[in-house]
């Protein structure tokens, strides 16, 4: 971020879009512009999901269908990972697959037991344009498989299968956020 400010600090809180909107499921635009609306959507991403408790914000959670997403997110051994990819590219997810907990900022107070690999490779653009590669294990590699099946137009829920599925859109059906 500009000057090392802390990200987020100059942004702006958005209302996030829940799930029941169209824009979850249908895939985000290439970003095209990296000028300053650019940074100005990257410091609203962090101040959204620092404001929601998250560890991670794609743009169409607030409403920009664009192919951006943040994070502050700790791997399994507590090491923090903080950045932002523009226009990524999931170009590695492997290893041993495990299903964990997994919740959404888009499905507010939920969460279901979700496979993910252990092991993901992002690559795409820094908000200056800048190519950057991410590489994330563990918990910060669900994180990267999360927010890339976002800006893809997926949410977690779309891998659940089975009763896992049905148990989850019963609880998003009583869910308060959904009234």
């Amino acid at each position: 971020m500009r000057n090392g400010s802390i990200p987020g600090a100059r942004g702006r809180v958005r209302p996030l879009t829940l799930l029941g909107d169209p824009l979850l499921h249908t895939p985000c635009a290439q970003v095209t512009d990296f000028g300053p609306e650019l940074a100005r959507l990257v410091e609203d991403l962090f101040a959204t999901m620092y404001a929601a408790q998250g560890v991670g914000l794609a743009a169409n959670q607030i409403g920009v269908p664009l192919r951006v997403f943040v994070y502050d997110c700790p791997d399994d051994e507590e090491v923090r990972h903080l950045g932002h990819v523009v226009n990524p590219t999931l170009v590695e997810a492997d290893g041993v697959v495990l299903r964990g907990p997994e919740g959404c900022l888009s499905l507010p107070g939920l969460e279901a037991g979700t496979e993910r690999h252990d092991h993901a490779v992002i690559e795409g653009f820094t908000m200056t344009g800048e190519p950057v590669t991410v590489h994330g294990t563990g918990f910060f590699a669900r994180c990267l498989q999360h927010e890339h099946d976002h800006v893809e137009g997926r949410v977690y829920a779309d891998h659940l299968k089975g009763r896992r599925h049905r148990r989850l859109m019963r609880q998003v059906a009583r869910a308060s956020w959904r009234r």
